[in-house]
């Protein structure tokens, strides 16, 4: 078996998984308050104790992680935690582990998804084969280079920080958000804290308190009960209220301007992916057309834009599946025998 984990700064998400036809087969999975342990090796104890799991059916672990990966070390940035291979191997005792970024993860997820899993938002040219770029709103805003490679005829994640590249205002009331934000925050401000949850909760305050937009008594009531970004999506999807509809319009916008840089900077012809789980929740909105014509507004390169494919990962588990992908093509190369081929030969 393959333990994946996905690690972030609210919960961590373990699966175990088989193989069968050479296709990865789910076992089990569990999510864990993150904040509740005081390491990762507890929840991997806890998950593993629960079912009476022996670690000696593991082959392999990988975990995707947000931040950079340096010598298969990981310091994470919302938990204080400090992740090592080599403090996991041994208290774990499983041989072989592996520590990659989490949209690294998600890149090396994509090939494993099933087709039902992603939904098409602007077709471009189908059949094009070549780099990919992953985009993904979620708490934060993660982006990943995929590197078409046409030896091995596959696509090789480079894991990027670019979600925290500058916030490049592209119109009037973006440029008024912008100096918004410049204020409250003191000073730089970056895509991240536009399109992610975070970004979106900016996006309503600054409709609120600098552009004067309404907000209902009964609105600010859930606001203050309920999961605030949850309630804005909701209200801006049924059209219940106005200033939750233009948050949206101004997230995807310039969601949907970052994908297109993306894009060009990687001149993805194999297409752009957005991940994170935002745009899953918000597919009415993300139809509308602000998104497609923030991707695709970029002047004399716009017809290039036109040809590439976007899609929208609707699996929650594509990290894990990239993980568990990595961690059993890395157990592999290190060993020389594959658990994949294995189980693709004997179906």
């Amino acid at each position: 078996m393959i333990l994946a984990g996905d690690v972030g700064g609210t919960k961590v998400h373990l699966a175990l998984y088989n193989f069968a036809g050479g296709k990865l087969v789910p076992v089990r999975d569990h999510k864990f308050p993150a904040t509740h342990y005081k390491c990762l090796d507890d929840i991997v104890e806890e998950f593993l104790a629960s079912e009476e799991t022996s670690k000696k059916e593991i082959i392999a672990s990988c975990f995707g992680c947000p931040g950079p990966v340096r010598d298969g070390r990981l310091k994470l940035t919302n938990l204080p935690w400090t992740l090592d291979t080599r403090d996991l191997q041994k208290s774990l005792g499983i041989e072989h582990i592996f520590l990659i970024n989490d949209l690294e993860a998600n890149g090396y997820g994509i090939p494993e998804l099933a087709q039902a899993k992603v939904f098409t938002l602007h077709q471009g040219d189908p059949g094009a084969i070549g780099h990919r770029g992953l985009v993904s709103a979620g708490t934060g805003l993660g982006e990943c280079l995929l590197i078409w490679d046409s030896l091995r005829h596959q696509h090789i994640p480079l894991p990027s920080e670019g979600g925290h590249s500058d916030f490049a205002a592209r119109t009037d009331r973006e440029i008024a958000l912008l100096q918004y934000l410049r204020r409250t925050l003191a000073g730089r401000v970056s895509f991240e804290r536009v399109v992610s949850g975070l970004g979106i909760k900016n996006i309503y305050s600054f409709l609120r308190d600098d552009q004067k937009m309404e907000e209902p008594s009964w609105l600010r009531d859930r606001m203050a009960a309920e999961d605030p970004n949850a309630v804005i999506g909701q209200c801006a999807e049924d059209g219940s209220s106005e200033i939750c509809f233009e948050t949206l319009q101004i997230f995807t916008g310039a969601f949907g301007a970052e994908a297109g840089n993306v894009a060009l900077k990687v001149l993805a012809a194999g297409g752009i992916y957005l991940g994170g789980g935002i745009a899953p929740k918000i597919l009415k909105t993300m139809q509308n057309g602000t998104f497609t014509q923030g991707f695709l507004d970029k002047g004399r390169l716009s017809p290039l834009l036109e040809t590439i494919p976007v899609r929208i990962i609707l699996d929650d588990t594509c990290a894990l599946l990239g993980a568990a992908a990595y961690a059993e093509a890395r157990a592999a190369e290190i060993s020389g025998h594959s658990e994949r081929a294995a189980s693709f030969h004997s179906s």
